[in-house]
């Protein structure tokens, strides 16, 4: 999944319009609750070595919460990291480059949702 598809699953399922934060980092978008103003999904672009992956380009990435029961079995998957610049025990980063499936990503989603409502 691309970051665009992952953006509009956001807003059809949820119906959160993210906001950026950041003035440095414009592209980058934070997705909060309407209600507590919680994150519940941060959407990034980083360069790969930020991940430990070989190289300095750029990839983009989402962190979502997560069940610290989950995490450990979550980051032997392939496109699934410790995350990135965020609590390591409560959130994992996920690349949005295909190489984490579909379904994948919208179960992190959800959980990510409940989570933090």
């Amino acid at each position: 999944m691309k970051r665009q598809e992952l953006e509009k699953i956001i807003f059809s399922d949820y119906k959160v319009i993210p906001d950026s934060p950041w003035i440095k980092y414009p592209e980058d978008k934070v997705f909060r609750h309407p209600e507590n103003k919680k994150w519940f999904a941060l959407v990034m672009t980083i360069t790969k070595d930020k991940l430990g992956i070989k190289g300095n380009d750029k990839i983009d990435i989402v962190n979502f919460k997560c069940d610290p029961i989950m995490i450990g079995s979550l980051l032997r998957s392939e496109g699934i990291f410790p995350a990135y610049h965020m609590n390591k025990s409560n959130w994992v980063t996920v690349a949005l480059d295909d190489s984490v499936p579909e379904d994948t990503i919208k179960m992190l989603l959800q959980i990510s949702y409940e989570l933090t409502k």
